[in-house]
């Protein structure tokens, strides 16, 4: 099953809802359907200053996009890492004719 995503202006007022209204994690999380686990999470996240909240994002964008680069360059060494295997087999063939 898959998680439901919510948008970060969701998760802000909902945090609100909890942090500036007074309002029980329990009857927030019951009356909007998602888990007193992710609310918790959110409170974590967004009951900070704003600049940091931004810092973070920004941080996380950048973990997304190295790890995607990480994914990328081991797939290539692993291409290139095969050729060389298959090159190497073929240059003994050749010697050997």
């Amino acid at each position: 099953m898959r998680r439901k995503r919510y948008p970060d202006e969701f998760k802000i007022e909902t945090v609100k809802q909890v942090t500036e209204r007074g309002y029980k994690i329990g009857d927030v999380a019951e009356r909007l359907g998602i888990t007193t686990k992710s609310l918790h999470n959110w409170i974590n996240k967004f009951d900070k200053p704003e600049k940091q909240h931004i810092t973070i994002d920004n941080q996380q964008d950048e973990i997304r996009k190295l790890k995607a680069e990480l994914r990328r360059v081991t797939e290539e060494r692993n291409i290139l890492e095969e050729a060389a295997v298959y090159f190497a087999s073929e240059s003994k063939k050749s010697t050997r004719s």
